[in-house]
């Protein structure tokens, strides 16, 4: 249990978060900015559209944003469409506790796989899915790079 947990708190987003949403991921997603070349996807997104069409979650350490998840509702799965946590927060366990939050959304909706990508050049995401028991259903060539599709068979309780 890491220091935060007695402040976490996790709330179903609304129109009105969007430019938090779109700041939160802003400074999550910019160190991969050189890594890649561009900016990463979830960079460019129009969160007030993504938050009228999917479910989007923000965690909170009392009353400061932190965190935000993504989700898009597909027909075979529930998709992570991006996890992202501000930088001072990073590496304390946040990004996984949102990744729970995923795969118990999932579950709750009655789906028995979760699944996200990632580019192949952000190694350590990656390798963290993996870890957390996703494994690489396929690659795909996305604007010079590669995504790396993975998928996690759920039970549903």
């Amino acid at each position: 249990m890491n220091h935060y947990e007695d402040q976490v708190i996790i709330r179903r987003a609304s129109l009105a978060d969007a430019d938090i949403i779109t700041e939160l991921t802003a400074a999550a997603y910019s160190r991969h900015v050189p890594r890649l070349g561009r900016l990463p996807q979830p960079m460019t997104a129009d969160y007030r559209q993504m938050v009228a069409e999917h479910p989007i979650w923000l965690l909170y350490l009392g009353s400061e944003p932190a965190g935000v998840l993504v989700l898009i509702v597909e027909a075979e799965a529930l998709l992570i469409y991006s996890v992202a946590i501000s930088p001072p927060h990073q590496k304390q366990g946040l990004g996984r506790r949102l990744l729970a939050w995923a795969e118990q959304e999932a579950r709750r909706a009655g789906y028995t796989l979760i699944r996200l990508y990632t580019n192949v050049l952000m190694e350590e995401n990656v390798a963290l899915y993996r870890r957390l028991g996703y494994e690489e259903t396929g690659r795909e060539s996305y604007l010079g790079s590669t995504l790396v599709h993975m998928a996690k068979p759920l039970t549903v309780a």
